[in-house]
């Protein structure tokens, strides 16, 4: 448990130092406070949120099913099943943070802020944002092998895992439509307009090559961040795995 609390301060540290060179850069270089990424900081720490709210709300739940009866288990489910949808509809927002590092924050012709220091900012944040993504879904890989699966087996379930591969996927869609077709979380409660979007979009040529290329590289590169971090995870949380 202690290398979970440790785990979970050094994201919060890491997403309150993105935030802090962000504000800094207004403030040393005398530049305009770049507030659209101020805000995707947040934005992409509501993932973490929401895995640590739905965890907290699972173990003050469970007690309370034990003395439920046969409907324990289908209410058990249902929270499990609304809660991981709600971090799902975020969770695009953390791996989102990649695609600041085309450095588009800085301003056309001369500005007074060094180069090495958007790099910094910008590599900060965006390392926050896979920070975010990796401890919000291992969170929720965890939750769903201790509640529905054995955590006792000699390795990590392969529907766990699959579930992370889909997980990071659908991410990188996320990240796909936040970039490209300027979607939001909170656009799925128009799903006609959203779909009519899509439409439009896709008939376009190449654009659904492109999609997939994007799809493909930017899941592959978290997964291949996730996958270790998560092993070496389970080798703690789980000795028997």
């Amino acid at each position: 448990m202690s290398s979970v609390i440790i785990a979970v301060v050094c994201v919060v540290l890491l997403n309150i130092n993105a935030a802090t060179l962000i504000v800094l850069r207004s403030r040393v270089y005398g530049v305009s406070l770049y507030r659209p990424m101020l805000l995707n900081v947040v934005l992409s720490f509501i993932p973490v949120l929401i895995a640590i709210v739905g965890v907290a709300g699972l173990m003050l739940l469970v007690p309370v099913l034990a003395s439920a009866g046969s409907t324990a288990p289908v209410v058990l489910w249902i929270y499990v099943v609304l809660a991981t949808l709600a971090w799902l509809l975020f969770f695009p927002n953390s791996v989102y943070l990649i695609t600041e590092l085309n450095l588009s924050h800085r301003e056309d012709g001369e500005t007074p802020v060094p180069l090495w220091y958007d790099i910094v900012q910008t590599l900060t944040l965006t390392v926050s944002g896979i920070a975010n993504a990796v401890l919000s879904l291992a969170i929720v890989q965890t939750v769903l092998i201790v509640v529905f699966i054995d955590p006792t087996r000699p390795v990590v379930p392969a529907s766990s895992w699959a579930f992370a591969v889909g997980a990071i996927v659908l991410g990188a869609v996320g990240v796909y439509l936040g970039r490209y077709l300027r979607v939001n979380s909170w656009d799925v409660r128009h799903p006609i307009g959203l779909l009519r979007k899509l439409g439009a979009h896709f008939r376009a040529r190449g654009k659904a090559l492109e999609a997939f290329a994007f799809v493909v590289t930017h899941a592959l590169l978290i997964a291949l961040i996730y996958v270790p971090v998560y092993a070496l995870a389970v080798a703690v949380l789980f000795p028997a795995a």
